[in-house]
């Protein structure tokens, strides 16, 4: 009887997620590499992707002699998910021999585009890749590897899974400060983290990239994905124009006491702390401190004008467990965006079921759409968090 438990492997066609299945399939597990294949790109869903046996892709490899002459991850456009991105997943899981599947995640994909195009359109800036590990990996693809028997879901996020001897499991910070992705995973569903592995939680990326070397691994040096990948050329204003062209229209920049300072194309074109791009000059830098959907006015001011010191945050997921009750203050340290480092503060439920959190020192930009998330006081334990609703001085 096979005893080995199974893992779905969430393979994306990076480094990252190659080496992960590579770690987890020298420690023992029974691996099946998965691509999800989201169809962002119409020239590119007219190439079918098919699940192939380990002996067809190792063949596949021989053939091209390892990865030798195979043309992988040649230029195209960044973020993942492309058919390039499919073919260096499938390559590499043909290397190591295991299973491959893509499976076609277009339709539930759409859903995210929609959330993206409805909270700039309401002034907010959204954050995808959040919402895409909430429901597409560690939501329906978790459902697929429940369906197919698997024991866990595995990525090649840089966070850390602790599962204790009591069957607790813990979220962590990665060990590489400069590549932690805890904060992209604070929406996962509690229950959801107790199947989760992330093999180079507890990896520096130059490791990780020596690693993909010394087994071969052809996409050892293949470059990260900077940008949204439904987003070609970061360009989202073409993506929000062409989604709802209707919701976007010229409007007034104007200063704090309501004075106009001139005009743009539609407020979705702006985010809070927005300094470069604005097309205004004024002989000194002014940010954008405020967008209001309703009146399509983008507020600019100082820098100064940006800092605040108190958030009210919706759709709050604890992965510790609820605080105990309303009014219950709990000590910790929370970061406002991707790329912060986590503040010192005191965060609380309210009657309403809402996370207010007081930071000890002003905070810089925080954004209404983006997620504010918790870690412990003295820990690098994600204990929570929720998407921003508003910042009050």
């Amino acid at each position: 009887m096979n005893t080995r438990k199974k893992v779905v492997v969430a393979m994306s066609g990076g480094v990252d997620s190659a080496v992960a299945a590579a770690l987890l399939q020298r420690a023992g597990y029974d691996c099946v590499g998965v691509f999800m294949r989201l169809g962002n790109d119409p020239a590119e869903q007219a190439e079918e992707l098919v699940a192939c046996s380990p002996e067809k892709q190792a063949a596949a490899a021989r053939e091209n002699d390892a990865g030798a002459s195979l043309p992988l991850h040649k230029p195209h456009k960044q973020g993942c998910c492309s058919t390039s991105d499919a073919a260096d997943a499938r390559f590499v899981a043909g290397l190591l021999g295991i299973p491959f599947y893509a499976l076609n995640f277009q339709h539930d994909f759409g859903g995210i585009i929609d959330y993206f195009v409805r909270e700039y359109n309401a002034g907010r800036t959204p954050n995808p890749c959040v919402r895409c590990n909430e429901y597409l990996k560690f939501g329906k693809l978790s459902r697929y590897a429940r369906a197919v028997g698997a024991d866990y879901v595995a990525t090649g996020h840089y966070a850390r899974i602790v599962h204790e001897t009591d069957g607790a499991s813990r979220l962590l910070r990665g060990r590489d400060p400069k590549k932690d992705q805890s904060y992209v995973l604070f929406g996962v569903p509690r229950d959801e983290i107790a199947r989760m592995l992330l093999p180079i939680g507890d990896m520096e990326k130059p490791e990780v990239r020596r690693i993909a070397q010394e087994i071969g691994l052809p996409v050892h040096d293949k470059p990260d994905s900077q940008e949204i990948c439904f987003v070609p050329d970061n360009d989202y204003g073409r993506l929000l124009k062409s989604k709802a062209p209707e919701r976007l229209a010229p409007g007034e920049f104007i200063d704090a006491s309501g004075a106009v300072l001139g005009r743009h194309e539609g407020h979705q074109h702006f985010t809070i702390g927005q300094r470069k791009g604005i097309g205004l000059a004024f002989g000194h830098p002014v940010y954008v401190t405020a967008i209001d959907a309703q009146t399509n006015r983008v507020t600019l001011g100082e820098k100064e004008s940006l800092f605040r010191r108190r958030l009210r945050a919706r759709e709050v997921n604890w992965i510790l467990g609820d605080p105990a009750g309303p009014r219950e203050a709990l000590r910790c340290r929370a970061k406002v965006r991707y790329n912060s480092e986590p503040a010192p503060a005191t965060a609380m439920m309210t009657d309403r079921d809402e996370l207010t959190v007081h930071f000890d020192e002003p905070v810089l930009a925080i954004t209404p759409g983006q997620a504010v998330v918790c870690y412990g006081a003295d820990s690098d334990e994600v204990l929570g968090g929720g998407w921003i609703e508003t910042a009050q001085p």
